[in-house]
Order: C-alpha cells, then structure tokens, then sequence
C-alpha cells in the first residue's frame, strides 16, 4: 500500500481528533468543560473505545456552509467497555458547530442506537448542543424526531443514559426525557424547552439560565434530573458505578457481585431504630445502609421528593431496587411527586428484570386542595398501577405506618407482593388510631365529660386491638414477623427463594397506565 495513502489516513484522523480545532478546544476548557473525547475517556475503560462514523461530514450547501466541514460533524459516536461491559455511546462535539444536530449528526446517532438494539448493549448520549441546525432547517428536526423515535422503541429493551454536559434546548430535551436516567452537572449544564429571553417575552419572567433549566433545578423541582454531579468527572463516575447495577439488556439478570459482607449478619441497632413514639421521624436510609450488602446502597433522584427514597443495591450479591417511603420527610406521605418517581423507578426496575425491596412506612396520601387539583389520584395511581404490573421478585418490609390506600399500593400482598414482612413495630390499618376513635367513637367521645382523656384512652385501646401487625398474619397478608436485626437474613433467604419467579400479565398491546 501506498505510504502517501496512510499519511493521509493519518492526517484525516488527527484531524477529526481536533473537531473544531485548538482555539474552539479551549474555549471549552475555559468553559470548565471538556471535549467530548475527553468526555469519553473518562467514562469508558482505558482503551476500549472503537470509533464509528469519523469521517462523516454534513451535505449541505446554504448559508455558506459547504466550505465548513469537520469530520465527524460535531458528534463522536461508537462502542467501548464499562468494567468490562460492552456499551453504545454518543458525545456532542461543542467546538464544531456548537455541537448542533443535523441529517448527517442525526445519522451518526441513529446509527449506533440501532446497532446498540440490535446487540443488545445499553446507549449512553453525553449532550453538549446548541440544538437543531438552524441552516438545514426542517432536516435537522426530522432528525430529532428519528432519534425520538428509536429512544421509545429501545424503552425498556435496553438502558438509556443521559448526560448533559452543556446546553440542551428545544427539542433537543426530549430524547434525555425518554431515556431511563438523566446526569447533569452542576453550574455548567441546562435544559428547557424554552430559554429566558423566549420565557421574558412571552411572560414577562426574568429568570437566569441556572434557575430555569439549571442541574439543581431538574434534581430537586421537575425531577427531570436523577443525579446533579458536582463535576463532569463526577457525572461520568456516577454512570459507571450506575452500570454496575444494570442488565445490558432486558433479557438478563442484573450483575452478581461477590461480597465478604455475611449474608447472615444481623445488626442489633436495627431493633430500637424506629422510635416508641408513633410521631417521631427517623431516617429510613439508615435502615437500608444496615440491612444491605455494605456500602452498596446507590440512590438516584436523591433531592427530588425525598418523602420517598429510590436507588440501586445488593443483597448478598445480587442487585436490587430500593423503594423506602421516608419517615423523617413529611413523615413519608404519599404525594404527586413522590409518586410519580417511585412509579417511574418500578417500571424501570420491572422492565430489566431486578427484584423489588420495598420498606413501608406510610401514613396515607398527602391531603389537601393543592394535591386534590393536580391530580394526587390519577398520579397516586400510577404508582399502584407500577407495583401490580411488575412481574419481577418483590418483597415488602413495613418497618411502621402502613395506612389507608397506601398499604395497599406500597407493594402489599394484594397486589401480587411476593413476600411480605412485618416488624413488631409495625401499624396497619385503614387511618391512624386518632384519626380513627374520632369517627369512631364520636357520639362517646363528645358526651364525654373529658373529651381529651376519652380521645386518649380510646386511642390506646384502638392501637392495641388494630394497630399492630398480628391481625395481619392472622389473615396471611403477611408471610412473617419478624425482629428487626433479621431483615438482611430474611431478605436474601427470600431472595434466593423468589429468584425462579415467573408470573405474567394477560396478552395485550400495552396497558393505559394513568398519565
């Protein structure tokens, strides 16, 4: 072969390695921000990155664009390895064309997502874009709606994982909305539909960049963000601890990870963790970091809705998704949020065959006229509508409140739980005891000469009579109580019990879940 051919080869590639070149590279260094090769270098395994499509450039001619080509046309796409694990990958190239979508960019996407279906190996976008390109016009939209297209088709088949690394606007937000996980870095990344000036116009709203469409905005306002990282190595670093937990498709079961933790560990602390006092808060992270596999307990959406507590773990080795209502949130009452995050993280979950821990502690749904006019029940009923769908293992241990509608839809033994425990600490019941002895007992209660000694004393004689777990077992809605120190013994055993589990829903297109 030709010595001059592969000198030009190599030409080419350096190249493509620069995108926009050195002066536009470091403008995005100045930015705080790094290339999308470096992007790539940090989230993949050293040296495992295949390039495809380096050479592609876009075909249009308006506005001068034909003498502005760039090799690869602001968009780094191919396959690599996270531990070892094959993965399909995208990063937005800011410094050529400031990373704008368009046919050939689009292409590139489309591409790789359908290769990455047909493998069978989850798809990582990491977004830096200015949007569509405004010179190709409606072929640059088409080409959001492509990748739109193949980002609902590979829902649920393989994982999606979003980074948004910069600018995200427009239409270019809806692809990150269907993917399963969405990271965004603090102070340096954005997205919304419409930006400021749009927003002043047309409202007459001043508002920065950050509050509308910041990274601390999507994480603890719109949930639209699951993780808010401090840094772009931060961000990168979280999704490959995150792909430590999931299947590469839907076909498998999630990662086993040997632990030298004891499967039969028992943690005495766990036994007078939730407080004598039925009212009093205690944190239910810290009954999730004792029962589970040591230091293993990843959570997502941590700052959105935190009356409920979603995340990744293990139990002797085998991974599973946590739902834990938080007592020491709004005393871990249901509302539309925390709702709609369990329901997204149980289908989810569902969907990539992990099992489902759940730990109750529940005093109802939120009430309330701002609740009712937003829909508390259509968005309540989603997540019932997840929990009775899933088909995965999924085990329930009430640690304390379980009352009303919500003991019903945290995952209870009438809506297929597989196994569900109980601590003697437990409440079950259809209100709290107050609540209750009021309706109750009204008549007594108010021809009482001391009404509030006679609220009391009923109250007492309610919570010993109902508010217990044992009425429970007697009717088999539980499988065990159990003492505290044993839930991690108890979980794994049932497990490993539960892991031939195969249930089916009846055939259909696909059910109506309550949007």
């Amino acid at each position: 072969m030709s010595t001059e051919k592969i000198r030009r080869l190599e030409e080419l590639r350096q190249q493509a390695m620069l995108g926009g070149g050195e002066q536009r590279i470091s403008a995005q260094h100045a930015k705080g921000k790094l290339t999308a090769r470096e992007r790539l270098d940090l989230l993949l395994d050293p040296g495992s990155f295949d390039e495809i499509g380096m050479f592609v450039q876009h075909r249009s001619s308006d506005f001068g664009l034909e003498s502005q080509k760039y090799p690869g046309d602001g968009v780094v796409t191919g396959y690599g390895l996270i531990h070892g694990r094959r993965v399909a990958v995208y990063s937005q190239d800011f410094t050529v064309f400031g990373g704008s979508l368009s046919e050939a960019h689009a292409e590139k996407i489309c591409r790789m997502m359908d290769h990455a279906l047909r493998l069978g190996i989850p798809v990582i976008g990491l977004n830096d874009s200015g949007g569509a390109r405004i010179q190709e016009g409606v072929v640059s939209l088409g080409g959001y709606a492509d990748i739109f297209l193949r980002n609902t088709l590979a829902s649920g088949v393989i994982p999606q994982i979003s980074a948004i690394l910069g600018p995200c606007a427009g239409g270019a937000v809806y692809s990150p909305a269907i993917t399963d996980f969405v990271f965004m870095v603090r102070n340096t990344s954005y997205m919304f539909v419409t930006g400021p000036n749009v927003v002043k116009t047309v409202t007459h709203e001043e508002v920065s960049f950050e509050d509308l469409g910041g990274a601390e905005t999507h994480a603890t306002r719109s949930g639209v963000a699951h993780v808010a990282a401090a840094s772009e190595a931060a961000c990168l670093e979280g999704i490959r601890t995150l792909m430590t937990y999931l299947p590469l498709n839907n076909r498998e079961d999630p990662p086993f990870v040997e632990t030298k933790d004891p499967w039969d560990r028992e943690d005495k602390e766990l036994d007078t963790l939730v407080p004598e006092n039925p009212n009093k808060p205690y944190d239910i992270k810290t009954v999730v970091r004792r029962v589970v596999d040591k230091e293993s307990f990843f959570e997502v959406h941590e700052n959105f809705a935190q009356n409920i507590v979603v995340g990744f773990a293990r139990l002797g080795g085998r991974g599973v998704g946590i739902v834990a209502n938080q007592p020491a949130v709004l005393a871990g009452v249901l509302d539309i949020n925390s709702s709609v995050k369990g329901a997204r993280f149980v289908r989810f979950c569902d969907a990539f065959n992990i099992p489902l821990v759940v730990f109750e502690d529940v005093p109802g749904f939120l009430p309330g006229t701002e609740q009712e006019w937003n829909g508390i029940i259509k968005h309540g009923a989603k997540l019932l509508y997840a929990f009775c769908e899933a088909t995965v293992p999924r085990l329930t241990v009430i640690t304390r409140k379980a009352y009303g509608g919500a003991y019903d839809v945290m995952n209870s033994k009438h809506i297929r739980g597989d196994m569900n425990f109980a601590w003697p600490t437990a409440e079950i019941a259809v209100m709290g005891p107050k609540g209750a002895v009021e309706i109750i007992f009204k008549k007594e209660i108010e021809s009482s000469p001391d009404k509030e000694e006679a609220v009391e004393r009923k109250v007492r004689e309610f919570r010993e009579k109902f508010a217990t777990p044992f009425v429970a077992a007697e009717r088999g809605y539980l499988d065990e109580i159990i003492i505290p120190r044993e839930t991690r013994k108890k979980l794994i055993k049932a497990l490993e019990f539960t892991h031939s589990k195969v249930d089916f829903n009846p055939k259909k297109k696909h059910g109506n879940i309550p949007l």
